[in-house]
């Protein structure tokens, strides 16, 4: 199967490191040019000379802002106000107590897990639908659909984000759009890695831990391990192609079986 993504143009979201990273990585060795994004200029602009280097011969930008606010929303678009693939990857995430969610939490997951994806898609989705082709990919969780009881408010965002997916979907209907969710099970990152030390300690080596995490808070991985970022991108760049034209309105797992169903 050769996919190729070569003149489309991409912006990926929360891609200076972890899944955004790899699936920013992913699309330009397929072809794309690609727009990573970050708060921080500077670096943004250092992940970008990174990604340069792990894709040699790739097109990769710096496209930074902070897309939980109008500002950086503006910063973004007026850097790429056209894109054929729009890839949501920007999140927040944390161990919490329940009953310890204070309002102005909740609202700082809905906003920058929902929101910022909700007004990406209103920006660039009408004129997708006038040349009749683009890919709109919302990095949804397992946690969606298989709440955690110590991050309910990010189960929740999650959740949320499902529903922005199908609806923009169908908004979406027989222009040649594609709008999808990747329900991501728990993956290999650094700040995974600390929220895994969060709750499982720092005294045991970090394989040892990791094994400690999914035995104990996720026992129903079939793959019994964190998932790699590349794994997640793989099916990001698949989705991103041609060759997904007729895949919309879906939210599919890549998840190592984590999700207990026998539906996608």
């Amino acid at each position: 199967m050769q996919i190729s993504l070569d003149g489309r143009t991409a912006l990926v979201t929360g891609s200076t490191q972890g899944i955004g990273a790899a699936i920013a990585a992913g699309l330009a060795g397929a072809g794309a040019r690609v727009g990573v994004n970050g708060r921080d200029a500077d670096r943004t602009e250092e992940a970008v000379a990174r990604l340069r280097r792990e894709v040699p011969g790739g097109e990769l930008f710096s496209a930074p802002g902070d897309l939980a606010t109008d500002e950086g929303l503006a910063e973004v678009l007026d850097r790429l106000p056209q894109t054929d693939i729009l890839v949501n990857s920007l999140g927040v995430f944390g161990a919490r107590e329940a009953l310890e969610i204070d309002d102005a939490e909740w609202r700082r997951y809905f906003e920058v897990n929902v929101l910022t994806a909700v007004r990406l898609i209103r920006a660039h989705l009408p004129s997708m639908k006038e040349r009749g082709w683009g890919r709109v990919l919302n990095i949804a969780s397992d946690s969606a659909v298989a709440v955690p009881a110590e991050m309910i408010h990010y189960a929740v965002s999650k959740t949320a984000l499902l529903s922005v997916s199908r609806g923009f979907a169908k908004e979406a209907a027989g222009s040649g759009v594609t709008v999808n969710s990747v329900i991501a099970g728990p993956t290999h990152t650094g700040s995974v890695e600390e929220f895994v030390r969060g709750l499982v300690g720092d005294d045991l080596p970090w394989e040892e831990a990791q094994r400690v995490f999914m035995r104990e808070y996720r026992p129903q991985s079939l793959i019994q391990r964190l998932i790699e970022p590349e794994e997640i991108a793989h099916l990001v760049v698949y989705l991103s192609s041609p060759l997904a034209s007729a895949t919309t309105g879906g939210a599919l797992r890549v998840d190592g079986g984590y999700v207990d169903s026998i539906l996608p």
